[in-house]
């Protein structure tokens, strides 16, 4: 078996990290632009933060299949830190989509009942 080094894991956490960051920070905007009504905006954002973590998943999955090829590593702390990262970002994205639908919702049950 080949050994991937501690060092090649180290950039491949750091996108992973990065991209699931800003994914975040798009996930919070949609909340916002939903607070303020503009949902178009909103799923824009939503968009655009899912194109983020399907980044960072996509690095994290080279990885899994680099290892289901033979190439392993040795545990790597700021890895298990960024799958944690990705992980923790994907439900709050999920989240966040499910809280934007609702405050549409709320919107347009306010409106029908005026």
């Amino acid at each position: 078996m080949k050994s991937m080094e501690d060092n090649e894991l180290v950039p491949v956490a750091m996108q992973i990290i990065l991209h699931a960051g800003d994914a975040r920070v798009k996930a919070d905007e949609a909340l916002e632009f939903a607070k303020n009504a503009d949902f178009n905006s909103a799923y824009a954002s939503l968009a655009d933060s899912k194109a983020d973590i399907i980044q960072a998943h996509q690095s994290q999955t080279k990885v899994i299949q680099d290892e289901t090829r033979g190439i392993t590593h040795e545990p790597n702390l700021l890895f298990t830190h960024a799958q944690d990262t990705l992980m923790t970002i994907a439900s709050e994205i999920r989240f966040a989509r499910r809280l934007v639908e609702l405050y549409e919702l709320i919107l347009q049950s306010g409106e029908e009942n005026k």
